[in-house]
């Protein structure tokens, strides 16, 4: 009798393990596989017991206990990485561990825009609110306000109030892409910092600028003046070369720019009466440079502003022969002779 009792006990441990081993198994098995995906976020900081728990939670695991026994047998869990992740109903315990291992999070929706060179404050606020990207009465209202933004470089645009917008020409030309969803704020905090590092590439600036008597606002102002005159690449230096000669020898600039840049909308033609805007950015008014930056220059023209060529023109017209270049002059005669040229090329 007592080696038939011992008998009975072992087979009752048995079925006990059994039927352990089952409900353990049963509790592993992954949920019923479906097409539609599961999207949930692991947030940084989170252990691996409360990742187990959110899986269960989800639906994508039938235990989280299990799961968490798991990962313990495995040695895994220690390298889990934060993000949202989709996941299909179904997939197996080791599918989940290698997703959540590599970081196979779902690819943040972004969304691309491009500043062209050259473009004002107002035709980027047009622009990227036509587009969707921006609100454009906060994007105006911002770009007169710089204490709003975490750039170093920018903190010493001086207080000036005839400047139009105090962002004007920081506000860096290039093709963007971003979160979507991101404020205007964002965007804008975006391209000052792409303005902060394309400004950085230039060797020795700081020098450069001290050897030209500038401020990095002066050479912006000019560099925007270049921009908005000087189609041709070849002709960038050469122009600043003009502007640095005119104001050498205190003359007016005369530069069709700075009073297109009052307009509300360019004009193909300066009229005379155009020419009278009073303003401090209208440079056949008045003599020197503007308050400050009239567009957003590319770093081909800071760079032509920063190393301008040598010459002693002090006049430039635009070729009318469609090659978009200019015909320049070292004295006001000859000047009216190239007006009198570019206009027989039409």
């Amino acid at each position: 009798m007592k080696g038939k009792a011992i008998i009975v006990v072992l087979l009752i441990i048995v079925i006990a393990a059994g039927g352990a081993g089952a409900a353990v198994w049963n509790m592993m098995r992954p949920v019923a596989a479906s097409t539609d995906p599961v999207v949930f976020e692991i947030k940084s900081g989170s252990g691996t017991s409360q990742i187990a728990d959110q899986l269960e939670q989800e639906g994508l695991i039938r235990s989280g206990l299990a799961f968490k026994g798991y990962l313990k047998w495995k040695k895994q869990g220690s390298s889990f990485m934060a993000g949202t992740y989709s996941m299909n109903p179904g997939v197996s315990y080791d599918e989940i561990i290698s997703k959540l291992n590599s970081g196979e999070v779902v690819p943040e929706e972004m969304v691309k825009f491009t500043i062209p060179e050259g473009y004002t404050v107002l035709q980027m606020a047009d622009k990227l609110s036509a587009e969707g990207v921006v609100d454009r009465e906060e994007f105006i209202k911002l770009a007169n306000d710089p204490s709003s933004f975490d750039v170093d470089i920018i903190k010493d645009i001086p207080v000036d109030e005839e400047l139009r917008y105090v962002l004007e020409g920081y506000l860096f030309p290039e093709t963007y892409e971003l979160k979507k969803g991101s404020s205007t704020h964002d965007v804008m905090q975006r391209m000052l910092e792409e303005f902060q590092t394309k400004i950085n590439t230039i060797p020795d600036l700081e020098s450069k600028l001290k050897a030209r008597n500038l401020s990095l606002h002066d050479l912006l102002t000019i560099a925007s003046l270049v921009e908005r005159e000087v189609v041709v690449d070849e002709e960038r230096a050469l122009v600043a070369g003009v502007i640095d000669n005119r104001i050498k020898q205190d003359m007016k600039l005369e530069i069709d720019a700075t009073v297109q840049y009052l307009l509300d909308k360019p004009k193909a033609r300066l009229l005379f009466k155009d020419l009278k805007v009073k303003s401090p950015y209208n440079s056949y008014l008045n003599k020197g440079l503007p308050p400050g930056p009239i567009a957003s220059p590319s770093l081909e023209s800071i760079e032509a502003a920063l190393a301008p060529e040598a010459s002693d023109y002090l006049f430039y017209v635009t070729k009318k022969d469609g090659s978009s270049g200019h015909l320049f002059a070292k004295t006001y005669k000859e000047h009216q002779q190239n007006i009198a040229k570019s206009k027989a090329a039409q």
